[in-house]
């Protein structure tokens, strides 16, 4: 009687309960799949969270170097004014930037000599073509002392300048941008789609992204005007050597802006062709310090002032070969009234204008390779010859030059 009398035994149930919270074999299905769904809902919130961060920090970085790039207005608007007089593009997709170098001295950059003023300077100017089917790109170099038609520009207080004859980086100093625009466009008749202005700092900087860039000497340098000392031979130069090594002029070669500008093509040339390596297009840890450095060092029209219109230019010039992104100076002489200066070689420079304005195409070769002993046919700075074309009955013209795939220490 008392057992019947007491509580009801549940130890039954007790087993059953661990069974189902263990390894659930005598686990209901409704169990079970409750147990699914909680798994279930626990791992999407998870995924969820690494997907959100994952995006955040993608915003992040696209917010950071889209904010790096300065747009120029003032020049949009100088430019804008002068809308009649400009060339009209001739080919369509065809695209045409004008490249400029700031030399000011102001700020970081008063160590590279006296800063007067905070004014602009611009010793490397050039003019980057890029073909209709983006499958070649053409670097042509203006020479800082190439004597010109320099129009009326205004200058940053509003006053203007006057119509002059001068040598050509004086259009940067007198009106900026604008006016080193609209003086390239009178000059060759090229209508000018861009214009990129780089600094100092952001050229060294991205130099220093890529891990050094190499480049052969044939003697040793020591410059202490461009802050450099090195042996002879291949180098790898960081960001503060490259500086100095495409701004030297007295201490390589002989001297002449012509060999700085040879010097500066070439470099650039290199510094393209690492770029272009999966060893920085494929790793994104050397990929984001080249786009940081790249972003801040430019100002821009706004036409390319955000991160998208950027990639949207660089998506079209991936596939170009290193040997098709061609470096070349516009064919000059010494100026007759002033050997110190410069002018433009007749017809040679006319035609290359007219092939950059139609986007047919140039070569370039080095200057002891173009055809004839005729002395000035092989001076590096005025050299061309015509050669066969394939595309049409046409010869292409020829000028000495480099490309971004030619080993600079093998020639």
């Amino acid at each position: 009687m008392s057992e019947s009398a007491g509580p009801p035994d549940d130890s039954d149930d007790s087993v059953t309960g661990n069974s189902q919270a263990g390894d659930g074999s005598d686990a209901t299905p409704e169990l079970l799949a409750g147990h699914r769904r909680r798994w279930l809902r626990w791992t999407a919130l998870g995924v969820s969270f690494v997907v959100l961060a994952s995006a955040g920090a993608g915003w992040w970085l696209y917010r950071k170097l889209d904010g790096n790039i300065r747009t120029d207005t003032s020049a949009a608007a100088e430019l804008k004014v002068y809308e009649r007089e400009r060339p009209a593009s001739v080919v369509h997709d065809a695209e045409n930037i004008l490249l400029i170098g700031s030399d000011s001295r102001a700020g970081d950059n008063h160590k590279y000599g006296r800063d007067d003023g905070g004014s602009q300077r611009s010793d490397t100017t050039i003019l980057l073509h890029l073909a209709a089917n983006r499958k070649s790109v053409t670097a042509m170099s203006l020479p800082r002392d190439l004597m010109v038609e320099i129009p009326v520009c205004h200058k940053a207080d509003g006053t203007a300048t006057k119509k002059q004859f001068a040598q050509f980086n004086w259009a940067f100093e007198f009106g900026g941008t604008a006016c080193t625009v609209r003086t390239v466009e009178k000059l060759t008749g090229v209508r000018i789609d861009h214009q990129m202005v780089v600094d100092f700092n952001g050229f060294k900087d991205m130099v220093d992204a890529v891990h050094g860039v190499e480049v052969c000497l044939k003697k040793p340098v020591d410059d202490t005007d461009a802050h450099l000392k090195l042996p002879a031979g291949r180098q790898k130069l960081n960001g503060e050597q490259a500086l100095g090594y495409v701004r030297a002029r007295k201490s390589i070669g002989n001297g002449s802006d012509t060999e700085r500008m040879d010097r500066q093509q070439q470099f650039l040339g290199a510094l393209v062709n690492k770029v272009q390596s999966n060893g920085v297009l494929l790793n994104p840890t050397r990929l984001y310090p080249v786009l940081d450095a790249a972003t801040k060092a430019l100002t821009t029209d706004p036409g390319l002032d955000s991160l998208k219109d950027l990639y949207e230019l660089v998506r079209g010039l991936r596939e170009v070969p290193t040997d098709k992104v061609q470096f070349l100076t516009v064919p000059r002489q010494p100026y007759a009234a002033d050997p110190n200066r410069d002018e433009l070689v007749q017809p040679d420079a006319e035609r290359l204008f007219k092939r950059l304005r139609e986007d047919t195409p140039v070569a370039v070769v080095p200057a002891d390779r173009l055809k004839g002993d005729d002395e000035k046919n092989n001076r590096k700075n005025n050299a061309a010859t015509d050669t066969p074309d394939a595309s049409g009955p046409s010869p292409t013209p020829t000028y000495s030059g480099n490309n971004a795939a030619a080993d600079l220490c093998k020639q």
